[in-house]
């Protein structure tokens, strides 16, 4: 289906599950998150369409933007080296245990904030996350993101496959702490 014939229909789902957000939680497994899915080729667009329909609610969390930040951190060549040594374990690098922050601690951290502020947190250009061993699911299951007053909004490029989001079109993903617009 189309963005034009489709994007009312699933903009219509997000903002009554937005507007129901009591029902969530029994809905999602305890979980407190919306995963709304559309085509990769079509984010832009998506994008564009709930930048007019929300922009007064939600704290946009642009993934792409903390990654850059994340790098910055200790610059390009040390990121790299650092990369390198992990890059069979790259949950290592963007989401330890170890107290350095890094992208997955950027992530809570920045949802956290949009929702102090009173905003729903979207999570957006999230086909960034390919590659760093953060899923959605660990997102959404973290502890500050189950507890927060609104629920996270994941902007999720998939397809749906019986029933099942499929991020970036082939990688299965969880939908066991959220509740899925198609």
């Amino acid at each position: 289906m189309s963005y034009i014939s489709d994007h009312q229909q699933k903009f219509n789902d997000l903002t009554f599950q937005i507007e129901n957000q009591d029902q969530i939680r029994r809905t999602a497994n305890g979980g407190n998150s919306i995963l709304f899915s559309y085509p990769p080729e079509e984010e832009s667009l998506y994008l564009q369409k709930a930048k007019e329909l929300f922009s007064n609610k939600a704290e946009f969390i642009d993934i792409s933007k903390l990654l850059v930040a994340y790098i910055d951190q200790d610059g390009w060549e040390d990121f790299a080296e650092y990369y390198k040594d992990f890059q069979d374990t790259p949950h290592k690098v963007f989401r330890s245990d170890d107290p350095a922050v890094d992208l997955f601690d950027m992530i809570i951290q920045a949802i956290v904030k949009a929702s102090a502020d009173e905003k729903l947190p979207f999570l957006v250009r999230t086909g960034c996350l390919l590659g760093t061993g953060i899923e959605n699911v660990n997102i959404m299951e973290h502890r500050q993101v189950m507890s927060l007053k609104h629920p996270l909004v994941i902007f999720y490029p998939s397809k749906i496959v019986d029933g099942a989001p499929y991020f970036l079109n082939f990688k299965p993903a969880s939908n066991y702490r959220c509740t899925v617009v198609k």
